[in-house]
């Protein structure tokens, strides 16, 4: 265990870990969840542990099976949503909550082994800061996950300021200081993979095998993941903006450049019929060229609106612990 966190004691017994588990409809995978994850923890020799859930407006019987988990375990605790607030605001929410040393956000599908979890605890106590979960392939997923991202991660590593590790998702050990880290980071509109790689820290990587889900399908679709693409890119990279403006001063070169070549061709050999077809092509790429800068000065205009309004990123409803509502 890394001594410079200020946290570190000998004494095993009062180190804390904190379980993040964002939880949207998945009521049917939910007992198989937490007989793994607790096996895995009960097995670690002297860790005192806390299992944060976060129903994130499920519609299904998700609340109702976290309060009968809860009522058996006294090391669950549930945050309950006001309403469906997405991924990144539920995963905001179990950081804020989170009162570990290490802090380790995980899927309720069993996508991501629980098993792990002891390779991440070595590699922290080995003093890196922040352990990566990394996929060793992505077999699993259908080609149109697949290819958006793989397109993804190229395109925002060669243009953002901070790079993401290819094939990590949320799934990583984090210790205090890097929670510490990410909680004063103030935007609403959060992409968390690219929030924990901006805070930086000392890294390691452990891989694993990803795991057929148990149970129901995913919530991310191909439009959503795209949305969730272009979010990241918005926010940590401004080089669209600078795109647009090169396009159309490259556009406007060009214009005066075939401007030119008609009036010399006018002058040295008189006027042609003037061709309609190139006028029109001309004109809907001009367009098209203006749509397109609009639109992406529009989405960063959006992002600045939204950051103004400064809404809380999530709402909690109820806490349960024990099973029971607190105060």
């Amino acid at each position: 265990m890394p001594a410079a966190t200020g946290l570190y004691n000998s004494d095993l017994s009062l180190i804390k870990l904190s379980i993040i588990v964002p939880c949207f409809n998945e009521a049917d995978g939910l007992n198989a969840f937490f007989t793994r994850l607790e096996l895995t923890l009960d097995n670690l020799q002297g860790y005192r542990y806390e299992i944060i859930c976060i129903d994130d407006g499920s519609r299904d019987n998700t609340l109702e099976i976290l309060c009968l988990h809860a009522a058996r375990n006294h090391h669950i605790e549930i945050l309950e949503l006001s309403r469906n607030f997405g991924k990144e605001a539920a995963l905001t929410a179990g950081i804020d909550a989170a009162r570990g040393e290490a802090i380790i956000p995980l899927d309720a599908d069993l996508q991501h082994p629980p098993e792990l979890i002891h390779d991440m605890i070595k590699e922290w106590e080995n003093g890196s800061d922040v352990v990566l979960a990394r996929r060793r392939s992505r077999k699993t997923d259908r080609l149109t996950k697949r290819l958006i991202t793989q397109f993804f991660y190229q395109l925002h590593n060669q243009i953002s300021e901070c790079e993401i590790p290819e094939n990590v998702g949320d799934f990583r050990l984090m210790d205090r200081r890097v929670v510490d880290a990410v909680k004063c980071l103030p935007e609403r509109k959060r992409f968390m993979k690219g929030l924990f790689a901006w805070v930086g820290f000392r890294q390691s990587i452990v891989e694993f095998d990803i795991e057929p889900r148990k149970s129901g399908k995913s919530s991310f679709s191909t439009r959503r993941l795209w949305a969730l693409g272009l979010d990241g890119i918005a926010s940590f990279s401004t080089v669209p903006l600078t795109v647009s403006t090169y396009a159309g001063l490259i556009v406007a070169l060009l214009s005066l450049v075939y401007g030119s070549w008609i009036i010399i061709k006018t002058l040295a050999f008189g006027a042609d019929v003037p061709g309609y077809a190139s006028l029109l092509t001309a004109v809907l790429f001009l367009g098209g060229i203006q749509i397109l800068g609009i639109g992406i000065l529009g989405g960063y205009i959006g992002r600045i609106y939204n950051e103004s309004k400064q809404r809380p990123v999530y709402i909690i409803r109820q806490r349960y612990s024990r099973g029971v509502e607190n105060s």
